[in-house]
């Protein structure tokens, strides 16, 4: 890659207002291009993929049926806006339906009940034979909101939506700690990525059952905004934290070009909605 083409992303990023890392390769020839593709960077709910890859790798070897029903109760599972999480009934799912909550409308309690079920040892694993050299999954969800609360002193979700957006508040927010949360590199993600679409990293089975979820992502405003085109796919995992927005996927045109991206950005604005909608 050329300095003019890092140059060029690289001032993409400052006139975002944001710090990027990114890096997306093609399927096919091989060729790259990355700017801080090797540094650190939070996951957020990019972890939920290397989750469900655990569980079809567990499939694969016999330890986890796929069908298996577990209920999820209300009060014992962890909160969130969408799927179970926002739900108030006990829910009763199979293993691959918590899997496809997870990833298509990224439902943090489908994704604890499932790291519950698999242990993170078995999401290491996966993340190991995935190639992620960088990568660490050490917490779930609700670690992650435990942490915001201890952080900030409050868990009440009133108090918690003025304090994300504060700047004083936000500088002492442990989750926001790379060293201490779920962190990878742009790098291995793409990496991730490749290893699914090439049948690598699981049974070519299992393989296109992920691809299949990631395909499922309802979320139109990242990575797929960028290629609004009819006959152009887009399968991808957003990730989200205060400041945070990432997004890893494939893009797949028409011809056959294949092209795993991964980009995780920080903005030096502390507002909930970013960008600000246009007036």
């Amino acid at each position: 890659m050329s300095d003019d083409v890092r140059d060029r992303i690289s001032a993409l990023f400052a006139d975002a207002g944001v710090t990027g890392r990114l890096h997306a390769i093609d399927l096919g020839s091989g060729r790259e291009v990355g700017v801080g593709a090797d540094t650190l960077v939070l996951m957020a709910s990019v972890f939920k993929v290397p989750l469900v890859l655990a569980l079809h790798r567990a499939a694969d070897a016999g330890l986890a049926d796929p069908a298996q029903r577990v209920t999820v109760e209300p009060g014992a599972r962890t909160g969130g806006p969408t799927g179970i999480g926002a739900m108030a009934d006990p829910v009763v799912m199979s293993l691959r339906d918590l899997a496809h909550l997870a990833i298509s409308v990224s439902d943090n309690a489908a994704a604890d009940a499932l790291a519950d079920h698999l242990g993170l040892p078995a999401v290491a694993e996966a993340v190991a034979a995935a190639g992620m050299t960088r990568t660490a999954v050490i917490e779930v969800c609700r670690d992650v909101a435990a942490r915001t609360a201890a952080s900030l002193g409050t868990a009440d979700p009133a108090r918690l939506g003025a304090l994300l957006t504060d700047p004083a508040a936000l500088s002492r927010l442990a989750t926001l700690d790379v060293t201490v949360s779920n962190r990878t590199t742009a790098r291995d993600c793409t990496t991730l990525l490749a290893g699914l679409w090439r049948d690598e990293v699981a049974t070519p089975r299992s393989c296109a059952a992920v691809r299949r979820l990631l395909a499922l992502q309802v979320w139109p405003h990242r990575l797929a905004s960028g290629f609004p085109f009819d006959d152009v796919r887009v399968c991808g995992k957003t990730g989200t934290l205060p400041t945070v927005r990432n997004e890893i996927g494939v893009v797949e045109y028409p011809d056959g070009g294949r092209y795993a991206v991964a980009v995780f950005t920080r903005s030096a604005s502390t507002a909930l909605t970013l960008p600000a909608p246009t007036p």
